[in-house]
């Protein structure tokens, strides 16, 4: 069993990164957030999750990588949610940052997770029914200090406009998003040119 794979970064887009060890390059299913974390960065260490699908006309085995133990950790425990693929999971990993995915499922915030693409209301209820115990049991939330508050709320559509709009400009997706959100957070109310015009100074 893979634990983790370090080595140099040969090529990274925000869903997926090819990490070369002693010649060989490993290809990891990435999120959003862990793109985020390691873009710019010559050596990177993953820490991996391996999936192994059989029975179907092609087995499959693929490597998922994560750049802390903690979002393994919630990705492992999003995947044993009835409902929830491997698809989904790093789908909720890329919109959501590991500490306010924890607090979202704390605070029981099912709109949050409804905002994710895929996530209907049943399986969003379903996620924090499942895991609000096991995420305090597992102390992911004190590691993250996560704090009791709940997630802000952030205009969605806003988001993938302005977002879209950064991306069309030529800059990356995920500190785009992160950009975005931070704006919102701040100031939900401001309109999608607002928006974009502010995440031009602060994208590096």
């Amino acid at each position: 069993m893979i634990e983790y794979i370090r080595g140099e970064l040969a090529e990274l887009t925000p869903a997926l990164a090819v990490v070369e060890v002693a010649g060989i390059g490993y290809a990891l299913s990435i999120s959003l957030n862990t793109y985020s974390a390691i873009q710019g960065k010559e050596k990177v260490k993953l820490y991996v999750h391996e999936a192994l699908v059989t029975g179907g006309r092609d087995d499959s085995f693929t490597l998922y990588g994560f750049a802390s133990k903690q979002e393994r950790e919630l990705y492992r425990l999003l995947i044993t949610v009835s409902g929830v693929g491997a698809n989904t999971a790093r789908m909720i990993l890329s919109t959501i940052s590991p500490a306010e995915l924890c607090n979202v499922i704390a605070n029981g915030d099912e709109r949050m997770l409804k905002a994710v693409k895929g996530i209907g209301l049943r399986t969003a209820q379903r996620i924090i029914v499942d895991l609000k115990d096991k995420i305090v049991n597992s102390g992911i939330a004190t590691e993250l200090h996560v704090s009791s508050e709940p997630a802000a709320m952030v205009n969605n559509g806003i988001k993938d406009e302005a977002v879209s709009a950064l991306t069309m400009l030529g800059f990356s997706p995920a500190p785009s998003a992160k950009a975005v959100t931070e704006i919102l957070k701040a100031d939900p109310d401001l309109p999608v040119e607002q928006v974009v015009k502010l995440a031009l100074k602060q994208i590096k």
